[in-house]
């Protein structure tokens, strides 16, 4: 069997894969794909240009806001040129560097989203628990202090990873079973023992989203109990609501999430195009939705995006 590795001279291969089973329609199945980047692309730019731009919103709930839309924007172009690029012109080869570069910053950005949404769950546990410190507790100081915290902490878990990948040697048959490079497939091509990656991988997933969820539930337990104990049913209506579009984007992200973790692991007998579609839905579910979620549910946004696009027009 042909072993292949960093230190030949030739640089190692890898082949993305479309849809399995349905190459001949991978044109006409990328219209939808195409226009969720689009939707993806064009509705978090929306959200970082009108926060920018208009002074009412540079409060810290829109900081956050505009933190989630650069994750989600970066995020979708992480698998922008792969996934249209096999779609649309049969481009599958990619090789190893460019394939862990990618699944640096597809995974960094997945746990950057995870952050984001646990520091959006804070900025509303400090307004709702203690409404009357919420602009001394969420400085822009600390803003940005949050901000910088989870990038380090994304590559510090990210780095590791990378750096065992590129030490893996790999058999003839590279051929990946997405559209881009993820971890976990990436690890099972190899010829050599692959522990260490799988156990860094597991790692990193813990100590991001797996301590991000938890957090987030629990700020949600105390944000409850604050509610509850509000006198009049107006008050409560009214503070419950400031939390349906971050409920929305929780949810958005963590459920896809975990259906796609049991699709893999318990959906052995769904054809293998139902992994690849359900792979690329999932992966573009936030970005599309959570632009659409704030600027319908948020009034401060939706003012915001109508009076950009009527100042466009004239």
């Amino acid at each position: 069997m042909l072993v292949l590795n960093n230190t030949n001279a030739q640089p190692l291969t890898f082949f993305l894969t479309g849809i399995p089973g349905l190459r001949a329609a991978q044109v006409w199945i990328s219209i939808p794909f195409c226009l969720l980047y689009v939707i993806a692309l064009s509705g978090n730019s929306m959200i970082l240009f009108v926060v920018f731009r208009e002074q009412n919103l540079h409060e810290p709930m829109y900081y956050f806001l505009s933190m989630l839309s650069a994750t989600d924007l970066s995020l979708s172009l992480c698998t922008l040129s792969t996934t249209l690029g096999v779609f649309w012109f049969e481009a599958r080869e990619i090789t190893l560097s460019a394939c862990i570069a990618q699944m640096f910053f597809l995974h960094g950005f997945t746990f950057m989203e995870s952050g984001v949404l646990l520091a959006m769950a804070f900025d509303r546990f400090v307004a709702i628990c203690n409404p009357l410190r919420y602009t001394t507790i969420l400085t822009n100081a600390r803003i940005t202090q949050i901000g910088v915290s989870m990038l380090i902490r994304n590559v510090a878990v990210m780095l590791p990873v990378v750096l065992f990948v590129k030490r893996l040697s790999f058999c003839s048959a590279v051929v990946l079973s997405h559209s881009y490079c993820y971890h976990v497939d990436l690890i099972q091509l190899s010829c050599t023992d692959n522990r260490i990656n799988s156990i860094l991988g597991l790692f990193a997933l813990f100590s991001t989203t797996g301590f991000d969820c938890p957090c987030i539930l629990l700020s949600y337990v105390l944000i409850i109990r604050s509610v509850l104990s509000i006198a009049s049913s107006e008050g409560r209506q009214k503070a419950f609501n400031t939390c349906i579009s971050h409920i929305s984007a929780v949810a958005i992200f963590y459920i896809p999430l975990v259906s796609l973790s049991l699709v893999h692991r318990y959906g052995h007998s769904a054809p293998p195009f139902v992994h690849t579609i359900m792979a690329n839905v999932f992966l573009l579910i936030p970005p599309v939705l959570n632009p659409i979620i704030y600027s319908v549910k948020t009034k401060q946004i939706r003012k915001a995006i109508v009076k950009a696009l009527i100042q466009k027009q004239q």
